[in-house]
């Protein structure tokens, strides 16, 4: 593996869950395994979660981590070749990513969907840029497309919480009052194809995934029919991909309340934080015994580790 760009960079995906437990159960287990190298970290967007759980990943297997937030701290890149920089971009992400890969032995970025042009989200610019000029691995910590650390750290959760029986797994949107990109839906479908599981998406009207992503998923428009009987509920809003961009609904219908949870069997509520107390879910479902949003959080340690360790083995 020389980079970690999506899911599908993975050498073998149930290896690297295995390896994630494993790192769980002793995270300091290949403590030196980095000695002497750095993790570039470079934040195009806020973090909480995930610049947090990539440093102390970084940590647990001895490496060096230098921080960036380029909103604030470095000059605007420019990403076109070709282009006259007359205006407000100084510094092109040629030169950029050559220069961090002299001080970094590997790079992460956490880049973000501009939600106004498909195409361009899509072509993946920031990640594709930095994989094309840098010299070093780089690292998917949520692109405008893919969140593939998260969408790991979710396969560890619902193995930690498996049931004696083959799961039935939704994938159910919730409203949102901002536009927000489909990294997370899209690398959690993806994701679901490596478990054995019966996983079905729901989201109202409008509101589908890319429909090249969740070929041969069972997609619905009613959320209470996708979570009878259901074991786990991931809930996640996403921009509608048709209208790119566009929220087409901002109504409460389809929020996660008790009485949708009282559906499903005795369901475990999941979602990938930061989320909206009282307008994605409600109050009595996160503060619930079956929430697993807390454990999710941390197990974004143990999925950035697995990697984190691949990627230094193969130099």
């Amino acid at each position: 593996m020389n980079h970690f760009i999506t899911l599908a960079d993975l050498p073998n995906f149930n290896q690297t869950l295995n390896l994630a437990m494993d790192f769980k159960k002793d995270p300091s287990k290949l403590n030196t395994l980095g000695k002497g190298k750095t993790l570039g970290l470079l934040f195009f967007i806020p973090s909480l979660r995930t610049r947090l759980s990539t440093q102390k990943a970084a940590q647990n297997l001895g490496l060096n981590t230098m921080v960036m937030n380029f909103s604030q701290e470095s000059w605007a890149l420019e990403f076109e070749d070709g282009t006259k920089m007359s205006g407000l971009r100084s510094e092109h992400v040629r030169e950029a990513a050559a220069v961090v890969s002299q001080y970094c032995d590997m790079i992460a970025i956490r880049a973000f969907a501009s939600l106004s042009n498909k195409e361009k989200d899509e072509a993946e610019i920031v990640l594709k840029s930095f994989t094309k000029y840098a010299s070093v691995p780089i690292i998917n910590m949520e692109s405008a497309t893919a969140h593939p650390l998260q969408a790991v750290a979710d396969a560890i959760t619902l193995n930690e919480f498996k049931t004696p029986h083959k799961p039935k797994v939704v994938l159910t949107w919730a409203p949102h009052p901002k536009a927000l990109p489909h990294a997370v839906g899209n690398s959690f479908t993806k994701m679901m194809e490596n478990l054995d599981a019966d996983f079905i998406i729901a989201h109202p009207d409008g509101y589908g995934l890319n429909p090249l992503i969740t070929k041969g998923v069972k997609c619905i428009n009613n959320q209470e029919e996708a979570m009878e009987n259901a074991d786990f509920i991931y809930t996640k809003n996403w921009c509608s991909y048709e209208h790119y961009g566009q929220i087409l609904r901002t109504d409460d219908k389809w929020m996660i309340t008790p009485e949708k949870m009282e559906l499903t069997n005795n369901g475990k509520f999941m979602h990938c934080l930061p989320i909206r107390r009282n307008i994605v879910a409600a109050d009595e479902v996160l503060d619930s015994s079956n929430s697993l949003v807390i454990q999710q959080s941390q197990n974004r340690i143990y999925s950035a580790q697995a990697v984190l360790k691949q990627l230094l083995e193969n130099g």
